[in-house]
């Protein structure tokens, strides 16, 4: 009894199963390896005898052999935002369906060391390569591992390595024309976070429209990407009586715009339209229901584990930007400006 002090037992082997299933461990091996060349009678009556036996095939050893975990890693900032989980499910489901695990990596201090540690802990969980999920103003101080496949989202066009994004600049295009198509004389913007590059995107496109429509491009507001600096952001707008449209940059802060609007008395879209963005799914139960550009996450976490695929078993390796297209989904919240709003201005 001493002497098994300590000791760990002895996990059952494939030898184990070659006698329970009855054939060699030849076939044992194939089996457990996913090799073709086993009859299906086989190969099921070695994997009933491996659930009998709770027998799990060494993955470690199997990637030695073929050079390749079956694993990918992803590196990601600000966990909890919309964007973000909704992306890194899509990634997970993506991965899953092409037979690779998903070791997630959060970065808590986003900066040149914290990413660099980030990428020694994956490497010592064996990745075949990485996604990350990382500000663009983090990116140019990161040295990434030589010969790692990696792909990059949200983060700008300008690296060597594959990037895919939401098409940012269309999907603002489309937020602002909507509105000045309604009649509005300009549009207001409430923006994300200085550090964020999607925020600075739909910012830069948001101006640009305004301008190539001649408009006036009013005083811009920031927010931190919640719904309490949508609603302090909108009681400073609800106080303006010129104000008739917002374009706000994410659907949080939208509801906390909406929220202000209806406590000072500025009915929406009667007194004014507002457009969100992401359409996460409450979007349609905001009240009034909230008109929002649509990304499609799915899209961008598959695109983003086909890249990182492509690269871990491609030699020549293409860095083309994606760009994932954004819809405009028209509910509710927006309208043509009010007469009252309109006479005001004559």
């Amino acid at each position: 009894m001493e002497g098994t002090v300590g000791r760990r037992r002895r996990g059952p082997s494939m030898a184990d199963v070659a006698r329970l299933a009855g054939v060699s461990g030849q076939t044992v091996s194939r089996v457990a390896n996913g090799r073709q060349n086993v009859d299906a009678a086989t190969r099921a009556r070695v994997k009933e005898a491996m659930h009998q036996l709770g027998y799990r095939p060494n993955g470690a050893a199997r990637a030695l052999r073929s050079g390749e975990f079956r694993s990918i890693g992803v590196i990601v900032f600000e966990l909890s935002t919309f964007g973000t989980t909704r992306t890194l499910d899509a990634i997970a489901t993506a991965a899953t369906a092409r037979g690779y695990s998903v070791n997630l990596m959060p970065v808590l201090s986003v900066n040149r060391q914290a990413v660099a540690d980030a990428f020694t802990r994956l490497g010592e969980q064996a990745v075949d390569g990485v996604i990350m999920m990382i500000e663009a103003h983090v990116l140019d101080e990161v040295q990434v591992p030589v010969g790692l496949p990696v792909v990059i989202v949200h983060a700008g066009v300008h690296y060597d390595h594959p990037v895919v994004d939401t098409d940012q600049l269309q999907g603002a295009r489309l937020a602002t024309e909507h509105l000045l198509e309604l009649g509005h004389k300009t549009v207001w913007h409430l923006g994300g976070p200085t550090s964020s590059y999607a925020a600075s995107q739909r910012r830069l496109s948001w101006e640009q429209t305004l301008r190539d429509h001649g408009r006036d491009v009013p005083p811009l507001l920031l927010g931190d990407w919640s719904s309490a600096s949508g609603y302090d952001a909108g009681c400073r707008l609800a106080a303006d009586p010129d104000v008739t449209a917002i374009f706000v940059a994410n659907d949080q802060m939208a509801l906390g715009v909406l929220r202000a609007l209806h406590a000072h008395g500025r009915t929406v879209p009667a007194d004014v339209s507002v457009v969100g963005f992401d359409d996460m799914e409450e979007a349609a139960q905001f009240w009034p229901p909230l008109t929002t550009v649509r990304q499609t996450f799915t899209d961008i976490g598959r695109r983003s584990v086909d890249a990182l695929l492509t690269q871990i078993h491609a030699t020549d390796h293409q860095h083309t930007p994606v760009a994932v297209p954004t819809t405009l989904v028209i509910r509710n919240s927006t309208a043509a400006p009010c007469t009252r709003n309109a006479g005001a201005d004559r």
